[in-house]
């Protein structure tokens, strides 16, 4: 072998080495270029799982609390319908009530209701005409019976109601009307009487 020749095979083996050595740095850099981006899509893919883990927690949660929310409105409006129902069947029996039951619990609404004992008592055309006196009569024993004064008398006008009273003196007015102590009752006894029910 000549100069020229040892001189162009040790050129080939150096070129050779370096395209070896560059080959594996290459190699070595693709390695790594693949083992970050595998790393980072994998830490990227977990990053979105877990994303997806809490969406869907957050909105089991949510709808937890919403159907939480309809279960307690619809147990409210049940309990509220009991309620309201058994006041319904108070009315009922109030209005149902005839001759002696009827005058008792009228002379018992005017004798609570009176304060000076000499008001009128207004009642329905119907009442009036067929219970007024007998009305007036056991409200002022109602009224005597308690140490009071005694003067209740029966107003010469009618009202405008079907069942129930009113008690007048001047301009000062009782409404003991069915619909008025049952409207007052409502607003009054509905929490004592669902606590009552649902303790």
């Amino acid at each position: 072998m000549n100069g020229i020749e040892k001189i162009t095979a040790r050129i080939e083996a150096e070129a050779s080495a370096d395209a070896d050595r560059l080959a594996e740095e290459t190699a070595a850099r693709c390695e790594a270029v693949r083992s970050e981006g595998e790393a980072k899509a994998q830490e990227a893919y977990w990053r979105r799982v877990q994303e997806g883990v809490k969406a869907a927690e957050d909105r089991a949660e949510r709808l937890a609390k919403a159907a939480d929310m309809e279960a307690r409105k619809s147990v409210l409006a049940s309990k509220q319908a009991i309620v309201a129902s058994i006041f319904d069947a108070a009315e009922e029996k109030l209005r149902a009530l005839s001759g002696g039951e009827y005058i008792d619990f009228l002379a018992g609404q005017a004798a609570r209701a009176a304060s000076s004992g000499t008001e009128e008592i207004i009642l329905s055309a119907a009442d009036r005409e067929a219970l007024g006196e007998k009305v007036v009569k056991a409200a002022n024993a109602h009224l005597a019976a308690a140490g009071k004064p005694a003067k209740l008398v029966l107003s010469a006008e009618s009202g405008d109601f079907t069942r129930g009273l009113i008690l007048r003196d001047g301009n000062i007015t009782v409404n003991c009307t069915v619909e008025a102590l049952m409207a007052q009752a409502r607003e009054e006894q509905a929490s004592a009487v669902a606590a009552e029910l649902f303790a």
